[in-house]
């Protein structure tokens, strides 16, 4: 299957990453760990020129700061084979079975609005290991959050709000005298913290 064709330089929220063959520092990825969930990438001369569908898409997260150009599809693309063609990344053929390394792959589509973008590493024919995932959204490239970024996030705000629920109910027993700690005053804690639970907002959460 024939590459699609190279989409002309155009104005991008984010400058476009340039070709390694442009010069020697151009086209390096981002070093390990590096949060990048706060980018977002567009380009709308070329959302304006090309159609963003799936034989497109590749093309066009290419321009982004997220692409990896020592990636297995950059390989395919500089062979004139589609760059998401998984019969050559899978390394079906005895020939290419020692294709490995970063790779991308579409894991959705919902044309033209939605496209999930899975970054993996190949250790061979059938052997993938998840590593980050990307989504295009009307045409503004994101890196999508880990797991366990979202989970910190979350339990950071619970941890907030169940805080900020005790103090106001400590803040209410000392008012009236009694002690949180003393076992004998335990239960009328708990009830005065049921009371002022609707400031935990654990729906929100």
């Amino acid at each position: 299957m024939a590459t699609t064709p190279l989409p002309p330089a155009g104005q991008a929220t984010i400058p476009a990453v340039g070709n390694p063959g442009g010069g020697a520092s151009e086209g390096l990825p981002p070093p390990p760990g590096t949060d990048m969930t706060g980018i977002c990438f567009r380009d709308q001369l070329w959302l304006n020129t090309y159609p963003l569908d799936r034989n497109l898409v590749f093309d066009y997260f290419a321009l982004s700061p997220f692409y990896d150009w020592s990636c297995n599809n950059e390989q395919l693309r500089a062979r004139s084979i589609h760059p998401l063609d998984i019969s050559h990344l899978s390394c079906v053929a005895p020939s290419r079975r020692k294709m490995t390394g970063t790779e991308y792959a579409l894991s959705e589509v919902m044309e033209p609005n939605l496209f999930v973008i899975r970054k993996q590493k190949r250790d061979g024919p059938e052997k993938v290991s998840p590593m980050l995932t990307y989504y295009i959204l009307d045409g503004s490239v994101y890196q999508a959050p880990q797991l366990s970024s979202v989970f910190a996030a979350r339990i950071g705000r619970a941890l907030y709000h169940i805080s900020k629920a005790f103090n106001t109910a400590a803040s209410k027993l000392e008012k009236i005298g009694y002690g949180i700690c003393s076992p004998k005053n335990y239960r009328l804690f708990l009830v005065l913290l049921l009371q002022d639970s609707h400031s935990v907002q654990l729906r929100g959460i």
